[in-house]
């Protein structure tokens, strides 16, 4: 771990190596896991804005899920997420022609329908971040789902913290992601003697 301004970050997101790989996983992130997407306080008021403009592209039993449950809903360890379809994918997925999981508040910001892309966290993944009083711990969540994502990073050569850099400078900010970029460069250099 190394400190950078507030944030505590994992050296993982530096020596690992990650890039999406949806034509192996189907978008399983989406859809496995036993909670909803973690959310921001701030991000719950979004989704309530914005939901009448990301209903046409939702699902049928995503609505119903939403309109029973509520835009987002607290979870088991006391935070927000979005709630789930039957205990299994998020309310917000979608499926492509393929089969592949999607995001609908996503699909929904690419036909610039709405100026919000997904919840952050969603952006991240697989970085997680965890607020603390003092301090963000910024982490690299690993997950067997993930595996091809790892190969294929590996064989393109992209770090995490390349793959999620759009992510983290939302969440951070350019000159955090800047400061991490030299840390990185000094990291390579030092495990490369």
């Amino acid at each position: 771990m190394f400190q950078l301004g507030k944030t505590l970050v994992s050296e993982e997101i530096i020596e690992n190596d990650f890039v999406c790989n949806l034509t192996a996983c189907k978008g399983a992130c989406c859809v496995d896991g036993d909670a909803g997407a973690p959310l921001e306080e701030k991000e719950t008021q979004i989704l309530r804005d914005i939901y009448p403009k990301v209903k046409p592209f939702l699902r049928q039993e995503g609505i119903e899920a939403i309109e029973e449950q509520g835009h987002y809903v607290i979870g088991e360890d006391g935070e927000w997420e979005t709630p789930l379809i039957g205990k299994q994918e998020c309310a917000y997925t979608v499926f492509d022609k393929k089969g592949i999981a999607k995001c609908g508040l996503e699909e929904a910001y690419n036909k610039g329908v709405t100026t919000w892309k997904k919840p952050v966290s969603c952006h991240l993944y697989p970085v997680r971040v965890t607020e603390y009083t003092n301090l963000t711990a910024v982490n690299y969540h690993k997950w067997q789902l993930c595996d091809p994502a790892c190969d294929l990073g590996e064989s393109l050569q992209v770090p995490i913290y390349k793959f999620v850099r759009d992510a983290l400078v939302r969440k951070f900010g350019e000159n955090w992601y800047a400061e991490l970029e030299e840390i990185a460069s000094e990291h390579k250099s030092s495990r490369n003697k």
